[in-house]
């Protein structure tokens, strides 16, 4: 067996994130596999000196610098595929699909119902969207699935829960949409190591000191079929890196040679 360790980082901007040192963090972490969303960039548009890892970018063709999605690997794919076959959803450039060996890797930058909740009802058609494209991967292999997904679980996912209910990423609406991947099977890794352990974090809101009073929401994740939990072998989420208004978050996990 072979220990992988994959991250996942909302950077807010890569060409921003270089400024404030996201290559820094990518060599003293080094990830075998490195999943990035809201690049708000293409392939090329910044200069990345990460030579190691072969690179796979997803952006959007109707919008210049917003969203994106990008891969970077030490371990070749056997494929790689971009968005999920939906006219309708594949404009931002928000997801990557990944197979290897042992399991599909999907990159997601799911979308934020915005102020006012003007999103909200697109945001319901595209988590139906997207849960039906895993399940058409796990039918050939496990599936890993990590990034942004724009929503806090449960009350402990976020610091003031009551407050936020009618907000953006904790609506009813929006924490049924997790559900429904919860009981298609998938587990919230973080979640399932750590139950009930509070005040852990990815992103603060820029506004009103946050993110130094740790008033934070979790809504980054890495997501399993059943058939991986057990090859997980650590998740952290790494608040201290002040990069972007999200921060790392990863697994280790064990696969086959």
């Amino acid at each position: 067996m072979t220990k992988l360790k994959i991250v996942s980082w909302n950077v807010n901007g890569i060409r921003a994130s270089l400024k404030k040192g996201f290559l820094e963090y990518i060599q003293k972490e080094n990830p075998d596999i490195l999943c990035l969303q809201e690049t708000k960039a293409v392939q090329g548009q910044a200069e990345i000196n990460l030579p190691q890892y072969e690179e796979f970018w997803n952006s959007p063709n109707v919008i210049k610098g917003y969203s994106g999605t990008a891969i970077f690997t030490k371990v070749k794919p056997i494929s790689v595929t971009y968005d999920i076959g939906i006219e309708q959803h594949d404009q931002e450039g928000r997801v990557i699909t990944a197979e290897f060996k042992d399991f599909y890797l999907v990159d997601v930058y799911v979308p934020n119902s915005q102020r006012e909740l003007t999103r909200l009802e697109y945001r319901q058609e595209w988590d139906k969207a997207f849960l039906a494209h895993l399940a058409n991967l796990e039918k050939i292999k496990p599936v890993i699935f990590c990034g942004d997904l724009n929503v806090a679980h449960k009350e402990i996912d976020l610091a003031r829960p009551k407050q936020n209910t009618k907000n953006a990423g904790f609506t009813q609406e929006e924490r049924v949409g997790m559900d429904n991947f919860i009981k298609a099977g998938f587990i919230d890794t973080f979640r399932h190591f750590y139950p009930e352990k509070l005040d852990q974090y990815t992103w603060w809101s820029y506004m009103g000191d946050a993110r130094a009073n740790n008033v934070g929401w979790r809504i980054d994740y890495f997501c399993v079929s059943p058939k991986l939990i057990n090859n997980v072998k650590e998740v952290f989420i790494h608040p201290e890196v002040m990069t972007s208004d999200h921060c790392p978050v990863g697994i280790e996990i064990e696969v086959s040679n």
